[in-house]
């Protein structure tokens, strides 16, 4: 049973809904973050805050931060723009990641991707989102290989509209638009239903409640 959740980029839009979620629910969070003037937001959410910087992080160190959890959820992000630190964080520190919590012996893991992504997302070489789309392609295929309790999320668009509840599910479906609210309880869905492990679930706003749209995908 999860009892001790780890977010990395915990004070990330995704992450401050899943941790009020998480703590709600009775969960131990801890928001790794890497501004310490982030601690307040993190604590305000319901979780304990822990500063560390996992862009600089080795796989030891980080092993050592995560000792103790039962499960870690990436929800970090370089945010763009800067195609050499989206590598570093989006793929270099996300594998990383990965590595480290085998070595901690977290055995759940729940990598927030995007919708599409993969080696033939399709964007092509000169587009600015480019590098995102192969860090994330190279951090999810080492998540894949690794010996982890696995999901991976692949949201369409994200909104900050409030969440409905509801989603689509599937390996045929277009790309729409689902509220971060959403994508929370979607995590925090795929945590509590242990038949998620070693899938992937694209989705949208959709008809389906999560618990079932989760359970029950195509």
């Amino acid at each position: 049973m999860v009892v001790r959740v780890a977010i990395i980029g915990g004070h990330g839009k995704v992450a401050l809904r899943l941790t009020r979620m998480l703590s709600a629910q009775g969960h131990q969070v801890t928001g790794i973050i890497r501004n310490p003037d982030h601690e307040r937001d993190v604590e305000a959410a319901g979780a304990v805050p822990m500063v560390a910087d996992v862009e600089q992080l080795g796989v030891e160190e980080l092993a050592q931060h995560l000792a103790g959890h039962d499960a870690l959820v990436w929800s970090a992000g370089a945010g763009g723009g800067d195609p050499d630190r989206t590598r570093a964080v989006d793929r270099d520190a996300a594998i990383r990641s990965v590595d480290a919590a085998v070595a901690a012996g977290v055995e759940r893991y729940v990598m927030v991707s995007y919708f599409g992504a993969g080696p033939d997302h399709g964007v092509p070489p000169d587009s600015s989102f480019f590098p995102y789309a192969e860090a994330k392609a190279a951090a999810d295929a080492h998540v894949r290989q690794s010996s982890l309790a696995w999901t991976i999320l692949g949201p369409s668009a994200l909104t900050d509209e409030p969440g409905t509840g509801s989603i689509e599910v599937g390996d045929e479906l277009e790309g729409g638009e689902v509220p971060r609210e959403d994508v929370a309880a979607v995590a925090v869905a795929v945590l509590d239903d242990p038949s998620t492990i070693g899938a992937t679930l694209d989705f949208n706003t959709g008809p389906v409640p999560i618990a079932d749209a989760v359970r029950h995908r195509s």
